[in-house]
């Protein structure tokens, strides 16, 4: 049986100032930077290590804030169904895509990690159907849109998935709960006055 445990039990002395930093926003910009991404990782070391170079694991992953597909030979019928026709671009439903690749051939590796912050005022089913509605588009073929400065590296599909959701010291306790009843891994992003630093909480087994 999963105990969960309360914030306050290993934090009693954080106050709710504290929270007002620990914004969407905020962790969306940091988590862009592949600093923070790293130090995301580390909080969930099975995802670190699958990274291609521990030494150099910033040349060993791409981050792509808000990313966008491209779904080859279908197009749009509804937000989660495809008919046949051209090649359609369409954003994903997750926060951020970690593209794992080689550091040295520049080519991608097996294997991408999806991230999901809790949005402001978001439910425990929206949360969770953000993951849904990625697996459900990613059953296509497709391809990613990558950012700048790294158009070179060939994306393609992949059917090893990996979800990490991020959720806020403010966050209801029903939605850490429901995560932990899905068996899917999480984090809780704690960024104080005097650490500006993300720091796991409570990660379940995955």
């Amino acid at each position: 049986m999963i105990k969960f445990i309360q914030l306050g039990d290993i934090y009693p002395e954080i106050k709710v100032m504290y929270y007002k930093k620990s914004s969407y926003e905020q962790l969306l910009a940091e988590y862009c930077h592949h600093e923070g991404a790293i130090a995301l990782l580390k909080q969930f070391r099975p995802y670190l290590e699958m990274l291609p170079s521990m030494r150099r694991p910033e040349a060993s992953m791409v981050t792509i804030p808000l990313p966008v597909i491209k779904i080859w030979g279908k197009k749009p019928n509804s937000e989660t169904t495809y008919l046949g026709g051209e090649k359609t671009a369409i954003q994903l439903p997750c926060d951020l895509a970690i593209v794992l690749c080689d550091p040295e051939w520049q080519v991608k590796m097996d294997g991408e990690i999806f991230i999901f912050i809790h949005r402001p005022e978001e439910n425990f089913s929206d949360l969770l159907g953000r993951w849904r509605q990625t697996q459900v588009l990613l059953e296509q073929d497709y391809e990613w849109i990558m950012p700048h400065g790294q158009q070179h590296i060939y994306s393609e599909t992949t059917d090893r998935l990996y979800p990490l959701f991020v959720i806020l010291p403010e966050t209801p306790q029903h939605i850490c709960r429901g995560l932990q009843g899905a068996n899917l891994p999480f984090v809780i992003s704690l960024i104080t006055e005097q650490e500006e630093e993300d720091q796991a909480i409570l990660i379940p087994e995955y």
